[in-house]
């Protein structure tokens, strides 16, 4: 690994940005214990230097603000180039996940993201705001939002490590959803997955490359 390669630190601690120091200490013994090299289970010491790395820098509050400023721009720069495919895909369509006015389909997105995510990797099945903000091309309140009202209806929970993730009775719901190809709940709108028939097909393609990107990108931290 190259010096200058950037670490996406509340990933590996699988931290939202606005953990909190307690929260941040708590998560940090967990895997310390987990990957200490004198654990015969699970260590790794690769893994354990790296976990060490990230507690110095989030636990020291100068020096996680200066490491916030390069995680910003990482996150910028790597949704940019997955926006700009994405624009750049025949299938686009006005209204896609870069319009803010579409708080319905933008719901659809985000529980698509955190149903894939839950599918892929049940022992990290969380997503932090800030992500999900760069990957929906929305600005952080709207997410907040969104998240809101997700939670009140009981489709998403928060983690103890403040990302967010999909609940039991989410999952019913994209499913659901998926099954019917209705629109009887505006927060789910047909055409979630790419390959379903009918009206929102090219959006759902288009979408789905969104949701590709974001996988590539989980599979490979």
């Amino acid at each position: 690994m190259s010096s200058d390669e950037f670490i996406d630190y509340y990933d590996l601690l699988q931290l939202s940005q606005n953990a909190d120091t307690d929260t941040i200490e708590r998560i940090f013994r967990h895997f310390a214990r987990k990957y200490h090299p004198d654990n015969t289970e699970t260590g790794d010491s690769d893994r354990f230097r790296l976990i060490v790395d990230a507690h110095k820098i989030l636990s020291d509050p100068e020096k996680r603000a200066g490491y916030d400023v390069r995680y910003q721009d990482y996150w910028n720069r790597k949704w940019n180039l997955a926006f700009e495919a994405d624009r750049q895909n025949p299938s686009h369509e006005a209204g896609s996940t870069t319009d803010f006015g579409d708080d319905g389909k933008n719901r659809q997105n985000l529980m698509s993201i955190l149903y894939a995510q839950r599918r892929q990797n049940m022992k990290r099945p969380g997503v932090g705001d800030y992500e999900l903000a760069r990957l929906l091309g929305l600005p952080l309140e709207l997410i907040e939002f969104h998240i809101w009202y997700l939670k009140a209806k009981g489709w998403v929970e928060q983690l103890d490590t403040g990302q967010i993730a999909i609940s039991a009775s989410g999952v019913d719901e994209v499913e659901r959803n998926r099954r019917s190809g209705t629109r009887n709940d505006p927060a789910l709108p047909a055409g979630v997955f790419a390959g379903q028939d009918g009206a929102g097909s090219a959006a759902a393609h288009s979408n789905q490359q969104l949701f590709d990107a974001f996988l590539s990108s989980t599979s490979n931290r």
